[in-house]
């Protein structure tokens, strides 16, 4: 596997559109703070470190309003072909700020509002609505 963020977001994806509850991902430090963001920005119910089997995995608890997935629509931006890096100042505004877009940077993996706060740019990983 090549991208291991994008694998994480594609399962995401993919168990959203099945109408899944929960989603089992390989572990990271890198997935584990996605999840924790998106824990707290509201779009999964919650996420826990399963290490019952021989690899640890993360358990993400999806979250459904009305029977429809709260994750609309989830991408990468930032692909291991073609890096994409921007300034604080250039951080996108995701669907008016309804959405929230992921970045990496010296700081630690953060949202665009808080890393614009913070003035800090960096990698941007992905973008959710």
């Amino acid at each position: 596997m090549n991208d291991p963020i994008s694998d994480f977001l594609t399962r995401i994806r993919n168990a959203c559109s099945a109408q899944q509850e929960q989603v089992f991902i390989p572990f990271s430090k890198m997935k584990a703070e996605l999840s924790r963001i998106l824990h707290e920005e509201g779009y999964i119910w919650g996420y826990e470190v399963d290490t019952n089997n021989t690899h640890p995995r993360l358990k993400l608890k999806l979250k459904y309003q009305d029977k429809a997935p709260v994750i609309r629509k989830i991408d990468r931006v930032s692909k291991p072909g073609l890096r994409k890096y921007v300034g604080h100042d250039e951080i996108p505004r995701v669907l008016g700020g309804l959405g929230i877009s992921i970045l990496s940077t010296p700081r630690g993996i953060m949202t665009g509002a808080k890393a614009r706060k913070a003035n800090v740019g960096g990698e941007l990983l992905a973008t959710i609505w």
